[in-house]
């Protein structure tokens, strides 16, 4: 179930969005333009040569159905392909249109990336389209984007321009463009490596028809630990989405409250966006009322069933690692000291394993080895604590993109058999 959506006036939800496309680094200060059609018609959408990194509720234009402009702006020179889209899909509600880096590289080799990558974002960027090129601003690069929304696509890439991502409302249209981009992302990463691995449709109906089956309860009133935990959890989980190690629409966070019950993010709701209260308490095969636990919480049970010394686990989405788990390339941390310390010899999970309901995840982590490539699904990383844990995410994260960025530089040179030795020696890595 999702979380109900809080009401927001078109304005302050532009003005908001845009800020966190900004903020994402994923557009630049004047390009891009979002617009909502609300109930009436009418069409508010962000304006024309205004600083996108600063704009305010009242920078927000609207067009109304008679075509009269109400702001102190001109709208978006883009409007056309706004009004356009609209008028062929009916369904779609809000759009986003912004110039990542990843999709424009796309849109300069004139492909689309295939988002089977992941089953999520398989799943959130719907059917993909490619729009030929027009003129920005003109009426017929509004014929070409409405035509591709027009076949049924959701996510079109612009030949030598950008994306356009339609959806049912504007979180829904961003979290699109956001699962896009990162699979985009991901790919341009995962070809520096060797060649990439894609999902078949029996992969992706295995992760689509997955479930949590945990009955309702009550639970007492939250201990001090407890509440503390809801906070930390908060407070990493909407850090990790800003420094893209997660994203809106997937990865999980939980940590261990006692010995019988762990909290953990809750499904089908923006991670950035939530709050202490949002987080889901599980105890055996119950869970807080009135609250869905992601739909990895079993895989969380069954780690923290098997190794009591776990206390904090993410499963995570950062891309220089997804890169690694969309190739069959060897992710080797025996690069520098830290990353040894904090993350040992990673192992590879095969596709699907934590899926599953017989608890095998539980084998391929451990106090011993904290961390695991999920093969088409990113990482898992546990620690003492939630801060030990997101450390070693962080960490992991950055010794991925060295180990990339190094095939660029020269040949990888890995620490030898006796400088791992003297560090598990000198670090009591048992």
């Amino acid at each position: 179930m999702s979380k109900v959506r809080p009401i927001i006036h078109p304005r302050d939800e532009i003005m908001q969005t845009m800020d966190r496309i900004y903020r994402y680094r994923m557009t630049t200060t004047s390009g891009g333009n979002l617009s909502i059609r609300d109930e009436a018609g009418d069409i508010w959408i962000s304006p024309a040569r205004v600083d996108k990194g600063n704009l305010t509720r009242n920078d927000i234009v609207c067009v109304r159905t008679d075509g009269s402009v109400d702001g102190r702006h001109p709208p978006s020179s883009e409007f056309p392909f706004h009004k356009s889209t609209y008028a062929v899909r009916p369904d779609i509600r809000a759009i986003v249109h912004a110039h990542p880096v990843a999709l424009v590289a796309f849109s300069i080799c004139r492909e689309t990336p295939r988002t089977d990558l992941f089953h999520q974002a398989h799943s959130v960027a719907g059917k993909v389209g490619f729009a030929p090129y027009a003129c920005p601003g003109s009426e017929q690069l509004g014929s070409h984007i409405a035509n591709t929304f027009a076949q049924g696509c959701d996510s079109v890439i612009l030949e030598n321009h950008g994306v356009v991502v339609g959806g049912e409302s504007l979180p829904h249209a961003f979290q699109r463009f956001e699962a896009f981009e990162f699979v985009g992302k991901t790919l341009i990463k995962a070809k520096q490596l060797g060649k990439v691995i894609y999902l078949n449709d029996q992969q992706l109906d295995q992760a689509a028809q997955r479930s949590v089956d945990f009955v309702s309860y009550e639970p007492p009133t939250a201990t001090a630990t407890e509440r503390e935990l809801r906070r930390q959890l908060c407070d990493f989980v909407r850090r990790g989405c800003r420094q893209r190690l997660l994203i809106s629409t997937e990865g999980s966070f939980s940590a261990r409250v006692n010995e019988e019950s762990f909290l953990i993010t809750p499904t089908h709701q923006d991670r950035e966006l939530l709050t202490p209260q949002d987080f889901v308490l599980v105890k055996g095969n119950e869970r807080e009322a009135c609250k869905h636990a992601s739909r990895a919480a079993k895989a969380h049970q069954a780690i923290y069933n098997k190794h009591p010394g776990v206390q904090a686990i993410v499963f995570a989405h950062p891309v220089n690692a997804t890169a690694f788990s969309v190739t069959d390339s060897v992710f080797d941390v025996r690069t520098i000291p830290e990353s040894y310390v904090f993350l040992r010899d990673v192992k590879r999970v095969p596709y699907g394993v934590q899926y599953q309901s017989d608890g095998q995840i539980a084998n391929y982590v451990s106090t011993a080895n904290p961390t695991a490539i999920l093969e088409n699904d990113g990482v898992i990383v546990t620690g003492r604590d939630v801060l030990d844990t997101f450390d070693r995410l962080e960490v992991l994260e950055s010794t991925a993109e060295a180990v990339i960025n190094a095939r660029s530089v020269g040949t990888l040179s890995t620490m030898p058999d006796a400088v791992i030795d003297e560090l598990r020696s000198a670090f009591n890595l048992d």
